[in-house]
């Protein structure tokens, strides 16, 4: 069996690398911020936290969407559809909050 590694796993490992730099006092601190609140509340508050914390998750992931799409624009239709494929491997991985809405963005 050959294994041959995945031909946009440098690129997308570099991009990612770019949004948690870009993002490390932006996004990704909100997430991790608002996590730690819900993560504390009281049985009372903890449904609203948790709302409160997947909007900051969804705007995270929405973010990592677009940076996907305006690379695989780039690209030819089969291209694209490994890119993404990669893409979101390499999120769900990375940040396993984030990757499990990254598929339906």
């Amino acid at each position: 069996m050959i294994f041959r590694r995945n031909r946009f796993a440098d690129v997308v490992a570099r991009q990612l690398d770019v949004f948690a730099e870009d993002e490390a006092e932006g996004l990704l601190e909100e997430v991790r911020d608002a996590k730690a609140v819900y993560d504390r509340a009281d049985r009372d508050e903890s449904e609203e936290l948790y709302g409160d914390y997947m909007d900051v998750v969804e705007a995270a992931t929405e973010a990592l969407a677009d940076m996907r799409w305006r690379y695989a624009a780039t690209l030819d239709e089969p291209a694209a559809v490994e890119y993404e494929d990669a893409f979101n491997r390499a999120v769900r991985k990375r940040w396993p909050a984030l990757g499990l809405e990254i598929d339906n963005r």
